[in-house]
């Protein structure tokens, strides 16, 4: 498919006018949470026309675009339902007001957030919610075709909450089939699950799994037989989203928390509270050490300081932690002003500049996406002035992928005021994912495009052909430059357009 655009190079001037840090990494994962559960973030409220919808969420894009992100991560399956047509489970309440309603007129909200997603040269990493499935049993919309109708001795009560009991077989097949159609189905990016396995512990109840452990507990403890329930579950997911697509990234946003030292030699210098292993029964480090996700984003929504858990403690555990694979941090931005420590306007930017400290850590991923229309403290402002003035690229998975792609051939046509370059990849090479344009001083001869003030521009494409229009007198002002990425976000070598 032939992908043509037309950029306005007008501002590249500034490029090189702007301050450059160092600390700025030229590849870096910056992405915000985008919540659809209780309409958090999008849409604005239930029951939007489908216009008003796709404009809220381009007006979204928009805004998180120009903040400096390269990635969203949506929320498209919140409570056993879905915002896109589903074989399996009914439309979101969250969309019309009703669950099992349709929008009006009829559109695909997944392929449309997909699509406007990658128009701006961003991923799109879908977010499941692996086993809630009904958000309030009091209030919430329940449609005759919800698997907690058709198959209700699947499901759990646990507070004002209704759970997939993760310890039955069925119940695991049944996600996998959920996450095999949507990954089949659409180009997204990645799936990304968050950290509601087992469900957090409400003071004096226990989670009603008794009859599924005693038919599969064998001779393991409740707590180690949980645990193996979410392997398990880890396990079939990954095993089915590489099965269909290898490009496409698994990972988890867990609790901040593994274990605490208290309890675990290796746990971290934190106390008390829930933790992943001890109350969420999810074994993190084992999935990381046995490469079963991609990626993970520990929910460091505390403070530097913080007494019980200190993001600087943290932040140096988890880098600790990753067994090579992609470590991003989670920020809550949304604490803004709630306290007297997210009162300190430095909070972020404080936490941003530790984090660019270590090797190991390769990005960054924000709760929530909204926090940034309210601009509360004005870190959307310094995140794009600042932190994330010059774009980045999403770092490549050497163990998806290493290989890079060949560099592009440019052809150059002049049409009237502008230039018209035709960029395409060799005869039978894989499919490029996005265009590089670099803007580099034609006085620098040697141009070191690691330095991120001189991207310009990170375009989607579709197949292997892209053109692009430069207006005339940008050619001629600028040494242009193109690479391509591959659906692993590996670089090609720079092609000069002149």
């Amino acid at each position: 498919m032939k992908l043509i655009l037309h950029l306005s190079f007008l501002i590249l001037p500034s490029l090189f006018l702007a301050h450059y840090s160092s600390a700025q990494p030229k590849y870096e994962f910056r992405a915000a949470w985008i919540a659809t559960v209780d309409n958090i973030d999008w849409p604005s409220k239930k029951g939007l026309s489908t216009a008003q919808q796709q404009q809220e969420f381009v007006q979204l894009l928009d805004m998180l675009k120009q903040t400096g992100m390269n990635a969203v991560v949506v929320q498209i399956r919140p409570c056993a339902d879905a915002f896109y047509p589903s074989p399996y489970e009914p439309w979101s309440e969250w969309l019309t007001g009703q669950q099992g309603v349709a929008p009006y007129p009829y559109y695909d909200p997944l392929a449309f957030m997909i699509t406007e997603t990658h128009k701006r040269g961003m991923e799109f990493h879908g977010w499941f919610n692996p086993y809630r499935a009904v958000f309030n049993t009091k209030t919430s919309s329940i449609a005759s075709n919800s698997p907690t109708r058709l198959h209700p001795e699947w499901f759990l009560t646990y507070g004002d909450k209704k759970y997939f009991d993760p310890g039955l077989p069925e119940v695991r097949n049944y996600v996998a089939h959920i996450i095999r159609d949507v990954v089949t189905r659409y180009d997204m990016d990645a799936v990304h699950f968050d950290d509601y396995f087992y469900p957090y512990r409400i003071d004096g109840k226990e989670f009603p799994d008794h009859h599924s452990y005693m038919l599969y507990g064998k001779n393991l403890s409740k707590d180690d037989w949980r645990r193996s329930n979410v392997d398990s579950i880890i396990v079939q997911l990954s095993k089915t989203i590489k099965s269909i697509k290898p490009y496409v990234k698994f990972g988890i946003s867990p609790f901040g928390v593994w274990r605490n030292k208290d309890k675990d030699i290796n746990g971290s210098d934190t106390h008390g509270g829930q933790t992943n292993y001890d109350d969420l029964y999810a074994d993190i480090l084992l999935w990381l050490k046995n490469g079963w996700i991609d990626y993970i984003v520990p929910q460091l929504y505390w403070e530097q300081g913080h007494k019980l858990a200190d993001y600087n403690t943290l932040i140096d555990w988890w880098s600790k932690h990753a067994y090579g694979k992609h470590l991003y941090i989670g920020h809550g931005i949304y604490r803004a002003g709630t306290n007297k420590a997210w009162k300190n306007k430095s909070e972020i930017p404080n936490q941003l500049n530790l984090l660019h400290q270590y090797p190991t850590i390769q990005g960054s991923v924000y709760f929530n996406a909204r926090s940034f229309i309210t601009n509360a403290s004005a870190w959307k402002d310094s995140l794009q002035h600042n932190q994330y003035n010059y774009q980045a690229l999403i770092p490549a998975m050497p163990w998806i992928d290493s290989l890079a792609p060949p560099k592009p051939q440019v052809q150059v046509m002049a049409q009237g005021d502008s230039f018209l370059l035709t960029i395409t990849q060799p005869v039978n090479s894989e499919c490029i994912r996005r265009v590089v344009v670099y803007g580099f001083d034609p006085l620098d001869k040697i141009a070191n495009h690691q330095n991120p003030k001189y991207i310009y521009k990170i375009i989607h494409a579709e197949g292997n052909v892209t053109q692009i229009s430069v207006p005339e007198a940008i050619y001629n002002q600028f040494r242009l430059a193109i690479a391509v990425l591959d659906y692993g976000n590996n670089e090609s070598g720079l092609q000069y357009v002149r």
